[in-house]
Formats: C-alpha cells, structure tokens, sequence
C-alpha cells in the first residue's frame, strides 16, 4: 500500500507513460496516437512536479521564518540583555541630562515594540500548521522587515551617540556582543529572504536588511 501510494504522488507519470507504451507496442496502436498522448501525460506530470517541489520549498522556507521571527522576539525584544533597547538604558550611567531624555524616549518606543512584537509572534504561531501560513508568508515577511528597520533605526542611532560621547565600557562590551548575535541573524534573514525570493511574491531585497556596526573601546569610560 505504501509502495502505491509513493508511485502514485511522486512516480505516477512515469508509471502511466511505460504502461501505454508497452501496451501501445502489444495492441499495435498507431504511433501518431500514442505518441501525443505520452508527450501531454509527461509535459502535465513535469508540471505537477514542478508545483509540489515549489510547495515544498516554500514549506521549509517557512518554518526556517518562523524560527528566525522566535528568536529575533527572544533574543533582542523584551528584557534581553541583549535587546538594544536594554543597551541603551546603559546610557543613564553616564552624567548627561540630553543622554537621559533621549533614553527615556527610547522607554516609551520600547513598550511599543514590545508590543507589535509579541502580536506579530502570536499571529505567526496561529497560522502554523494551517494553509493560510503559506498563503499569508508574504505579508509575515513584510512585516519582520519593517520590524527590523525600525530596530535598526536605534541601532544606528545607539551608535551614532556612542561614538560623540564617553560610554562606559561594560556597555560597549555589552553592544558589541550584541552586535555579533544581530548581524548572525541578519545574514539568517537575508538568506530566508533570498530563498523566498524564489517561491514567494516578495519584492524585499536581502542587503536591505542592514548590519550592526561594532564600536571601538576608545572613547569608552570606566563605569
């Protein structure tokens, strides 16, 4: 039963080409019929293959995106130490009051990310197991995308600051880690999207998702 059921998914073509064939070659049927015949069973049966292979590219690419959309939840959001958001909290060590408020707006963007976060995370896992994840993988996409564009927003930003004023090292220390996990996802992502490229609608270029830069020591100050 098994054995028929492989022939029947995967080699059916195959199978219904030979037996014509053979019972062409018995029965003595024309060659101007049997031929056409065999020529649209197979051009049909490379058609069917062709779709499967792609649904099931398009499967593993899936699972591939939704283990990445855990981890860059778990990883970076939320109260990680390595969330760039906790990174920046380290900016109130430093004695300046301009450092503080934009801290302090970077709270209140933080809860907002929190929050798109974990509604994105909770919706991704609701449509696995189903159809419609496949059929809704496009827009899932789209929007991790425009989640890490704007985390990479204070990433840039972090960086920028970091590099005008003195920060204390364990901070740095804590950034540049930070930044040799991030960029290892990013280079996940852009290979996820390069391969749904393939088999997705998407028009989301993989080098659009940007990499951390790391920061000297140099302007770093003792805590």
């Amino acid at each position: 039963m098994y054995t028929l059921k492989t022939v029947l998914r995967r080699g059916w073509y195959p199978s219904l080409i030979t037996a014509l064939a053979v019972a062409g070659y018995i029965y003595g049927w024309s060659i101007t019929l049997v031929a056409p015949t065999l020529i649209l069973i197979l051009f049909v049966g490379l058609i069917v293959t062709a779709i499967r292979a792609r649904e099931k590219q398009l499967e593993l690419s899936a699972i591939k995106f939704r283990q990445l959309a855990e981890y860059f939840n778990h990883r970076f959001m939320g109260d990680s130490s390595l969330s760039i958001f906790v990174i920046i909290d380290g900016l109130y060590n430093v004695d300046n009051p301009k450092l503080w408020e934009w801290a302090r707006a970077c709270d209140a963007s933080q809860r907002i990310f929190n929050s798109w976060c974990d509604s994105f995370i909770s919706r991704v896992d609701s449509d696995v197991g189903v159809r419609r994840f496949a059929n809704y993988l496009y827009t899932y996409l789209t929007e991790l995308w425009l989640i890490t564009t704007r985390y990479y927003d204070f990433i840039e930003q972090f960086y920028e600051v970091a590099g005008k004023v003195e920060v204390p090292v364990e901070t740095i220390t804590q950034y540049n880690k930070f930044v040799m996990e991030y960029n290892a996802f990013v280079q996940d992502f852009r290979d996820n999207i390069t391969e749904l490229r393939n088999t997705a609608r998407t028009s989301i270029e993989a080098p659009s998702v940007k990499l951390a830069q790391e920061l000297s020591k140099a302007k770093s100050s003792p805590s």
